[in-house]
C-alpha cells in the first residue's frame, strides 16, 4: 500500500469523526487539549505495522532517572511500511484537518522527525512527567501538537505504558489515555502540558509511531522558550530535586548557546 492510500484512510476516518473530536479537544483545551480516535486504520494494516516494528536492540536506548525506552528516527533502517505511515500523518490535508479540530490556523509537519519517529517501551520502562522542548531543532517554530499512534495488538489496561496528562501539574493526579491498539492520541504541547508514560508491567512491547506539528506562534500567549524539562512523580521527592537542578543547568546553557552545545541526534538523516 502506498503512502497516498494510507493518508487517504487516515484522513477519511478523522474527517468522519471531526465533530466529536472537536468537541473533545475544546472541552480539554483550557488545561491540556487532547483528543483520541480508535480504529484509525484497517485492523490488518495496523497489525502489520506492529509485526514489522524494529526490535529494541536495533534502536537507540534512552535510560536514566528521566526515562527508559528505545527510540529511532532513522526510518530507512526499518521496514518501509513504517516510514509510509509516519509520513502519511504529514499529508497536507491531514495536517489541515487536525488544525481545524484543534483551532490552529497554520500547522507545519516535521520532515526531519526531530524527537518523533518510533518508540518501544518494554517491561519496567517508563517516561517521567515532562514538558517537551518548546521549539523545533532550529528554534524557529513552536512545537504545538504531539501525535501518538499505538500499534501493539491486545494492549490491556493492566499492561501499563499508557499516556498520562497532568493538567494540574505533576503534583496532582493524571488523566490516563490508554495506549490501545490502533488508537491515535493528539495532545497540545505548551508551557504547562505536563505528560508522561507509566511503567510497562508485562514482558511485551508497547510500540508507538509519533509526529510533532509546529506553528509560527505558541498555543498560549504566556508561553516562552524552554528546553525539555523533567520532573519526578508526586512521591519522588529526591528525583524531583535532581531533575530540577538538571533542568536549570541545561536552561542556563541554552541562554548562552541558543541552539545547544550539540545537535540532538534524534533526527532523520536522509
Amino acid at each position: 500500500m502506498d503512502i497516498h492510500k494510507i493518508s487517504d484512510l487516515i484522513y477519511a476516518e478523522i474527517l468522519k469523526n471531526k465533530e466529536a473530536l472537536t468537541v473533545q479537544f475544546n472541552k480539554t483545551k483550557v488545561d491540556i487539549g487532547f483528543f483520541y480516535i480508535d480504529n484509525l486504520l484497517p485492523q490488518e494494516l495496523a497489525k502489520h505495522c506492529f509485526e514489522v516494528f524494529p526490535d529494541p536492540a536495533e534502536m537507540r536506548e534512552l535510560k536514566s532517572i528521566k526515562e527508559y525506552k528505545h527510540v529511532s528516527a532513522q526510518m530507512d533502517k526499518h521496514h518501509p511500511l513504517l516510514e509510509k505511515v509516519i509520513y502519511a500523518f504529514q499529508d497536507e490535508k491531514i495536517v489541515k484537518l487536525i488544525g481545524e479540530i484543534c483551532g490552529i490556523e497554520k500547522l507545519y509537519p516535521d520532515h526531519s522527525l526531530y524527537a518523533g519517529g518510533l518508540s518501544v517501551m518494554s517491561k519496567d520502562q517508563f517516561l517521567n512527567p515532562h514538558l517537551d522542548n518548546s521549539h523545533d531543532a532550529e528554534r524557529e517554530k513552536w512545537r504545538v501538537l504531539n501525535l501518538l499512534y499505538y500499534v501493539s495488538p491486545d494492549w490491556e489496561s493492566a499492561n501499563g505504558g499508557h499516556l498520562e496528562l497532568w493538567p494540574e501539574g505533576p503534583k496532582r493526579n493524571p488523566i490516563i489515555l490508554e495506549s490501545k491498539f490502533n488508537r491515535l492520541a493528539v495532545m497540545a504541547t505548551h508551557q504547562t502540558s505536563w505528560h508522561s508514560v507509566n511503567k510497562v508491567t508485562v514482558p511485551a512491547n508497547r510500540c508507538c509511531i509519533s509526529n510533532y506539528y509546529f506553528s509560527d506562534v505558541p498555543l498560549k500567549e504566556s508561553d516562552s522558550f524552554h528546553i525539555t524539562k523533567f520532573r519526578g512523580r508526586p512521591h519522588q521527592t529526591f528525583t524531583n530535586l535532581v531533575l530540577d537542578v538538571d533542568a536549570n543547568l541545561r536552561m542556563l546553557v541554552r541562554k548562552v548557546f541558543k541552539k545547544g552545545v550539540r545537535k540532538n541526534p534524534h533526527i532523520y538523516k536522509k
